[in-house]
């Protein structure tokens, strides 16, 4: 069973086979063994590709589960004289993972040797459980009760634009004015262009039209920064961008309510010694950095 979580993990027979120490034969033998015994064919596999089948997919969502219980019965019975060992893996979106949680995470490995770990970056929400992840740092409220989550900070949305590219084509004074500039698009931000701008008797709803589009934050940033127009980026994406002065706030008036900053895991089971040690290292590094 871990064999064949691990292979479902890395996608790839061998290196699953590096990660657990193996030889590549011993884990197919492992694989064609379950498989056996299950009398269900879990790998659909190709010269140069693998897939899990339907089977496979409803075998490694009991499995992970089964295999988080017996690691929690163990250290429950080791109790705290377990040191940090062995691989968790992280989550996170793209631009907070790389800007916040990969500096952090990669000063908690040079300080912990046995340990390694997998920091899976994407924007969609991740089913920690289902999907077999130790860890997720995301911005927004926590939508799922099986989760517990330890508030770091918040974070805001701002829109900002380069001093030239206001000098040049002048600073809106309401979110309506928006409708007259180039947008840049960050579609996490604005998925449906439509747009909340302020709080309390300066809520509006502003609907926008950006004449380009990306999933990309640091593309966004970096295209503001050149003067090509205004975008909406998260506070500490732009931070430095700001204090150096190639971007500029624009409509701090009409900023939405912050949106808080969440490290995520599974409620119910006694986390690793080395996913607790890395929870307790990343939550005040975290906040530290989202405070500025």
């Amino acid at each position: 069973m871990e064999v064949f979580a691990a292979v479902a993990e890395e996608g790839s027979f061998a290196a699953a086979a590096r990660r657990l120490r193996l030889s590549p034969p011993a884990v197919t033998r492992a694989i064609a063994g379950l498989e056996e015994r299950l009398g269900v064919r879990l790998i659909q596999r190709t010269t140069r590709s693998m897939r899990l089948t339907d089977a496979g997919e409803r075998y490694r969502a009991g499995a992970l589960r089964i295999l988080a219980d017996i690691d929690a019965a163990e250290r429950e019975a080791v109790g705290d004289r377990a040191a940090p060992r062995g691989h968790f893996s992280v989550t996170a979106s793209p631009t907070l993972g790389r800007l916040e949680v990969a500096p952090i995470l990669a000063q908690f490995l040079g300080e912990h040797p046995p340990v390694s770990a997998t920091l899976f970056l994407v924007g969609r929400i991740v089913n920690l459980v289902e999907e077999g992840f130790d860890v997720s740092v995301r911005v927004g409220n926590v939508p799922d009760s099986s989760l517990i989550g330890r508030r770091v900070g918040e974070v805001c949305r701002l829109a900002v634009a380069s001093p030239g590219y206001l000098a040049a084509q002048g600073t809106p004074e309401t979110p309506q004015d928006l409708r007259a500039h180039r947008l840049i698009g960050f579609t996490d931000l604005m998925p449906i262009r439509s747009v909340a701008f302020g709080t309390g008797e300066r809520a509006q709803t502003v609907t926008l039209a950006p004449q380009m589009e990306t999933n990309d934050a640091a593309a966004c940033v970096a295209l503001a920064e050149a003067g090509e127009g205004i975008t909406l980026a998260y506070s500490y994406v732009i931070r430095r961008a700001l204090a150096e002065g190639r971007l500029v706030e624009v409509l701090a008036d009409y900023r939405p309510a912050p949106r808080p900053v969440h490290v995520l895991y599974p409620e119910g089971r006694l986390p690793a010694p080395a996913v607790r040690a890395f929870i307790d290292q990343a939550i005040p590094r975290l906040s530290a950095a989202l405070a500025h």
